[in-house]
């Protein structure tokens, strides 16, 4: 399996919740390495540049508002199948139907206050990565990595 670099976000309800601690504990202790974390509010225009495949749709506003509401952090994670890897250990979307011992599963609440985002694919990761991060935001942990797919 490929290294792979993706987009999680710690969405305001997270950060709100004080949520942000135990959702980078549980990546780290899947393995993955965060080379890049940051505290941000997100303006309307990078919100609208993240959601973008989604404008025009009747939720788009709804999205954007409430990225916007408030503090989240933004973290880049980088392991072995990163991209699908979270997106299983976040779950799906709808807490209700998210697999047990998943994020949404054991900590949200609605569809709407769902905690977390997780790039879709790795393409996706590029394009959002690159609206969160400048690359010299990006700590090297190569010899982590090396050392993680060893053990």
């Amino acid at each position: 399996m490929a290294i792979e670099t993706t987009l999680i976000l710690c969405k305001p309800d997270a950060v709100s919740r004080g949520l942000v601690g135990d959702i980078v504990g549980r990546i780290e202790r899947r393995g993955y390495l965060i080379v890049a974390m940051k505290l941000m509010q997100l303006d309307g225009e990078r919100a609208r540049k993240h959601y973008g495949e989604h404008e025009g749709k009747p939720f788009f506003a709804g999205l954007v508002e409430f990225i916007t509401s408030g503090p989240l952090v933004a973290l880049a994670v980088e392991g072995e199948g990163a991209v699908e890897g979270c997106r299983q250990m976040i779950g799906a979307t709808d807490p209700l139907k998210a697999a047990p011992g998943s994020i949404r599963a054991d900590l949200a609440q609605t569809i709407g206050r769902n905690l977390v985002h997780g790039s879709d694919s790795i393409a996706s990761a590029k394009r959002e990565l690159a609206i969160f991060f400048d690359p010299s935001e990006h700590v090297s942990r190569k010899h982590d990595l090396e050392r993680w797919i060893k053990e």
